[in-house]
């Protein structure tokens, strides 16, 4: 969400900005708008002093008994109401309008993120680890969890539909493992604070990170008018909806291992077989609130806490920096991890990291109070910038374990990180 004055003072550094993301213009029609709301605020409080001081004359009139002018007067006073009333009502309608408008423009690249058209001109930071090769040929994941009788996706289908798995057994504990693991992790040694937020979420929460109106058709709502939650960074970052922080309180991290669900709305004939691409997913979130000025180093510091979870599992990845194409909707500036999967001899996404600057923070109305040491804001309000990133995907770490750890007879080794979450367990099958 935008601040119409900063597209007035700039608009040609605003829709170039746009342009890197592969959008149209939209200053004119954002100006032109404004302007049109601005005349009516200006002929409506016209009005207002107007019918003010002719209310005022009306008395006087009264007391020189002049009833001819006061009822005059009195005309004059109920023609001015309802022009106020008309005058109120268009500026209420134009600025939802323009509202609307500045609620679908998705969020200003930074300065120093790639310029491109889609995942093919996002460039490569690092890696670690080389891809894992076997001596026989890799399977995927789903071949191995149906192999062992743990993953079950006609089942799944009978209860649900297409893109639902039920996992059974170890299969299930594995899962509850890596979560686990996850969430004492961050908590333990990254200082992120654990959260068990609802999953239910208002219009006003997804409103807030962006996820509406622009893209209702990829999430789920309940016929009561609740959305399940995408990703926990709704219901995280909406913690801090409508308030103001004390700047001692920042940075503000936080985590949660929650369900999340997507419709998957223009992924058909995507990865339909297996755990990529589910309407249902569990993921463990990491959401950092921070001033501005701190903001860039927390995004670097986010991504080093979710590299280490595949650190210590031991699994082969790569980050990259999205190009100004590929980014989401609300992000400024986002690193994605990439862990190899042998069974399909490529790397998959399992961590989006995202700077989105004051960009949901406008839209939630979060604020912070910086201290006296603060010469810009000198005591007043800034609004706060938010972040948030993938601690991991669980599915897909569940995928990505099963298909590096797999051996020749279809079990599957559990690393050395999570047998104790496992009961000592060592393979799986």
């Amino acid at each position: 969400m935008f601040d119409i004055k900063l597209i007035r003072d700039d608009p040609q550094a605003f829709d170039a900005a746009l342009a890197k993301r592969g959008a149209e213009p939209q200053a004119e029609k954002l100006i032109a708008l404004d302007a049109k709301r601005r005349d009516v605020i200006a002929r409506t409080q016209e009005a207002q002093t107007r019918r003010n001081a002719t209310s005022k004359e009306v008395g006087a009139a009264k007391a020189k008994g002049d009833e001819e002018r006061a009822n005059a007067l009195i005309k004059e006073v109920a023609e001015l109401k309802e022009a106020l009333q008309k005058g109120e009502e268009e500026e209420k309608r134009i600025s939802a309008e323009l509202d609307d408008m500045l609620s679908r423009i998705p969020n200003l690249p930074h300065e120093d993120v790639p310029v491109g058209k889609d995942e093919e001109d996002n460039v490569e930071r690092h890696k670690h680890l080389e891809p894992r090769r076997f001596n026989f040929e890799a399977k995927q994941h789903f071949d191995l969890g149906e192999g062992m009788g743990f993953m079950d996706f006609e089942a799944a289908a009978k209860l649900s539909g297409a893109r639902f798995v039920v996992l059974k057994s170890q299969m299930a504990r594995l899962e509850r493992a890596i979560g686990n693991f996850m969430l004492d992790l961050h908590t333990s040694e990254f200082g992120y604070m654990e959260v068990a937020p609802p999953v239910l979420v208002r219009d006003e929460a997804m409103f807030g990170t962006g996820n509406l109106p622009k893209f209702a058709e990829d999430a789920f709502r309940t016929e009561n008018g609740y959305w399940l939650v995408p990703t926990a960074e709704v219901p995280l970052t909406n913690l801090v909806r409508e308030s103001i922080l004390a700047e001692e309180e920042l940075p503000l991290r936080m985590t949660a291992f929650t369900p999340c669900f997507r419709s998957e709305a223009g992924s058909a004939g995507r990865d339909t077989r297996g755990m990529i691409r589910m309407h249902q997913f569990s993921k463990v979130e990491l959401v950092s609130i921070t001033a501005p000025e701190k903001s860039a180093e927390e995004h670097e510091r986010m991504l080093s806490c979710a590299e280490e979870v595949l650190k210590r599992l031991e699994l082969p990845y790569r980050v990259m920096t999205l190009c100004t194409g590929d980014m989401g909707f609300g992000a400024r500036k986002t690193y994605d991890i990439e862990v190899w999967l042998p069974g399909q001899d490529a790397y998959r996404e399992i961590s989006s990291c995202s700077n989105c600057g004051d960009f949901q923070a406008r839209r939630m109305g979060a604020r912070y109070r910086p201290g006296d040491g603060d010469k810009k804001g000198k005591g007043a309000t800034r609004f706060v910038h938010t972040l948030n990133g993938s601690g991991l995907a669980v599915g897909r770490t569940l995928v990505a374990i099963l298909e590096n750890y797999q051996q020749e007879d279809g079990k599957v080794a559990v690393p050395a990180v999570l047998q104790p979450y496992m009961g000592g367990l060592e393979v799986i099958g």
